[in-house]
């Protein structure tokens, strides 16, 4: 029987194993990778049924401010959970598109995805800055790595425009951790919290401001959003899964741990500017997003926009709203995970039977990839926030903290995004609809369809799991995040 903290370091320790095992396995890979999906997936069920009761594990039975630290509660369970469904779909699917004359690429794709796996889950685990820089680093190499992994010039110039902007990011974030460091004397995130509480000094205000920007940079608020398309769109369509549903998403949880933790006492001014930036990402992705015509680029857009609403919540973490701001951009983030990753898997699956990315080639998709069409439709609905889904439910909440702390622009900035969200999407689906100018070949899509509609049927599945969900994040909600 596994001791529940053990979880912790298992939760990590078991991808990265993987990922090397799999550098080395031959034609053993699909069948290794698919045994290591389940059983990930099983212990990230099995931590999800603690009920998000706090776990810490120290390592080599060191603790704080020596050892390192490893901690879960109902955010970091509920994100290793979102984590490890939208990996196994994009692992799934990297067998049926990376095949025939992409076989070298897809034995590339696998230890380059279990890596990320492990990276993310250590970083939704981690207990102190050093480790969160590390693994904040590691997924940068391995996004750019990734994002390359299609070897066109259009891809790999993307991924070291990806590259370069994440590194300048990353340098942000040390100075902001060293002058942390400088101030407080450790790199704990529970005793950097008490010790800010006690003495918040001016030269804490600068380190916040350092860490904050360099993680909006890396999660692609804007206007620092300019590296996200390029790189989300050229990349294969199980990469570019990843990179929006997973990548941009831990910078935001970084923010968020350090927003309710470390740096608390000194967010005052900083969640009215979140707010702005993030207003404006709902607006100006969306728009942008309505005026692509080519397929990939409408859902690259489409991230800018949805990471707008979480960035936007900071700024409603206040007042009679916090919980229900909390709650709302936690099953937000869960949510876009699930809908987005399902968008990019199904928009592969019909740029694969149209045999081109523009919108305008989907003509007659709805007959010959129903699955591809019907998942592109089912995702764009959570993102919408539409019911039953969990996008629903996380914008619903998001909209009744911005009425009980009477912040009304907020509301209508919401409110437009959706409407613009449900334009491009509804948009694209209507093509599809539309009668076929010639026949085409229907290949490997329907496969590559039926796993995008499994991801994306999650997604609309966490809409009646609302309630456990808020649960486990009660006590979150109640003691700031710090159990």
């Amino acid at each position: 029987m596994i001791r529940s903290d053990a979880l912790l370091p298992i939760l990590v320790m078991l991808p990265l194993s993987l990922a090397l095992l799999l550098l080395l396995s031959g034609r053993w890979g699909r069948f290794l990778s698919l045994a290591g999906m389940v059983l990930t997936t099983a212990l990230a069920a099995l931590l999800l049924s603690h009920g998000g009761q706090p776990l810490h594990h120290a390592m080599g039975g060191w603790p704080a401010p020596l050892g390192i630290g490893l901690r879960a509660d109902g955010l970091a369970t509920l994100m290793v959970m979102m984590t490890a469904l939208v990996c196994s779909a994009a692992l799934i699917y990297g067998e049926y598109w990376f095949d025939g004359a992409k076989a070298e690429q897809g034995r590339q794709f696998r230890p380059l995805a279990w890596l990320l796996w492990a990276g993310v889950n250590a970083l939704l685990l981690a207990d102190d800055l050093f480790n969160l820089y590390v693994t904040l680093e590691l997924l940068t190499l391995l996004a750019a790595g990734l994002a390359a992994l299609m070897a066109t010039q259009a891809a790999l110039t993307a991924a070291l425009r990806y590259l370069m902007v994440a590194l300048i990011a990353s340098t942000a974030f040390l100075l902001g951790v060293a002058l942390l460091y400088g101030a407080t004397g450790t790199l704990a995130l529970e005793l950097i919290s008490i010790r800010v509480a006690a003495n918040p000094q001016p030269v804490l205000v600068v380190a916040m401001a350092l860490m904050v920007g360099g993680l909006a940079l890396k999660a692609a608020l804007f206007p620092l959003h300019g590296w996200l398309p390029p790189a989300h769109g050229g990349a294969a369509p199980p990469v570019s899964a990843l990179l929006s549903a997973l990548v941009v998403k831990a910078s935001f949880y970084v923010v968020l741990r350090l927003w309710m933790g470390p740096l608390a006492p000194l967010t005052g001014g900083v969640g009215p500017v979140l707010g702005v930036l993030g207003g404006m990402a709902i607006v100006w992705g969306g728009w942008q997003a309505l005026r692509q015509h080519n397929l990939k680029m409408v859902v690259a857009y489409s991230t800018v926009a949805q990471m707008g609403y979480l960035f936007l919540a900071f700024d409603l973490l206040q007042g009679a709203g916090y919980a229900s701001a909390l709650n709302g951009m936690v099953l937000q983030a869960v949510a876009h995970g699930l809908a987005k990753g399902a968008m990019f898997l199904a928009a592969g699956a019909l740029v694969v039977a149209a045999g081109g990315y523009r919108v305008d080639q989907l003509q007659g998709m709805a007959s010959r990839q129903p699955l591809a069409v019907t998942a592109l439709a089912v995702a764009g609905i959570s993102l919408a926030g539409m019911p039953p889904t969990a996008g629903f439910a996380g914008k619903w909440l998001l909209l009744q903290a911005a009425w009980l702390n009477g912040q009304w622009l907020w509301l209508a900035v919401m409110l437009a995004g959706s409407l613009l969200t449900a334009s491009y999407l509804l948009k694209v689906v209507a093509v599809t609809f539309l009668p076929a100018p010639v026949a085409a070949s229907v290949g490997c899509g329907q496969r590559l369809g039926g796993v995008a509609l499994m991801l994306a049927l999650l997604a609309l599945l966490a809409g009646f799991a609302v309630m456990p969900m808020l649960q486990l994040l009660a006590p979150v909600a109640t003691t700031g995040g710090w159990l």
